[in-house]
């Protein structure tokens, strides 16, 4: 049988797969827990942003030359990027110990938002691949109970890769073993959430778990605001 010249066209199917970010979308923001770091330590939070203009900004030193870029993809040493961070920041106006800066810049991550973690188990339940897709700073994890939450863990600085670099979500996929199409990207940083959406991902600016719930529940066409 021959197909009609106007055959109607159908729906594309729906992804099936959930990639998150950790730091500031399953944890607290991470804005707000480093201005109350730079409030316990004294520091001008005002400098603190005016450090990382230097490196990330529009004014930004040669990528190669760039320390959080090489921090975040693991060819930096966290005691190399203390003192670095540190020098900058005194030279702005606000000197600080550089022994130990990074651990105390990320206490206020450590509180988990059990909500999203609640969502992305949800997700999980319903047959959704699921993946963690994390910049580091050298940081720790809590990673008890990952093997039941994710499919696949992808930490910058243990690929040598970091976001919004393509080829770090290209390699999230091909550890889910699935399609650009078929994932979404839930992730706090507008430029990372639009490199998603460049190799292809459905892009989710994650800015409250009422908002990201409600987009992701449009996206799969699930219900996750409780188990199936």
């Amino acid at each position: 049988m021959s197909r009609p010249d106007h055959a109607p066209a159908t729906d594309p199917p729906r992804p099936h797969a959930l990639v998150v970010d950790w730091g500031g979308v399953l944890t607290s923001g991470i804005a707000d827990a480093f201005s109350e770091w730079a409030a316990a330590e004294g520091v001008d939070y005002g400098h603190y942003l005016a450090a990382l203009r230097q490196w990330i900004g529009p004014d930004a030193v040669d990528p190669s030359q760039n320390p959080v870029h090489a921090f975040e993809r693991g060819e930096m040493e966290v005691p190399d990027f203390e003192r670095r961070l540190a020098q900058a920041l005194s030279e702005h106006g606000s000197p600080v110990r550089a022994e130990g800066l990074v651990g105390r810049m990320f206490v206020g991550l450590e509180l988990v938002e059990e909500s999203m973690i609640g969502l992305v188990r949800r997700a999980k339940a319903h047959g959704l691949r699921t993946a963690l897709l994390s910049n580091s700073w050298g940081n720790d994890y809590p990673r008890e109970g990952w093997d039941t939450l994710f499919d696949a863990v992808v930490i910058s600085g243990e690929v040598g890769m970091r976001k919004p670099e393509h080829r770090i979500y290209q390699h999230t996929l091909q550890q889910l073993d699935v399609e650009p199409n078929g994932a979404v990207m839930v992730d706090d940083l507008a430029p990372n959430v639009r490199a998603a959406v460049e190799v292809g991902m459905v892009g989710v600016l994650h800015e409250s778990y009422d908002k990201t719930l409600r987009e992701l529940e449009a996206v799969f066409d699930l219900d996750l605001s409780a188990g199936p």
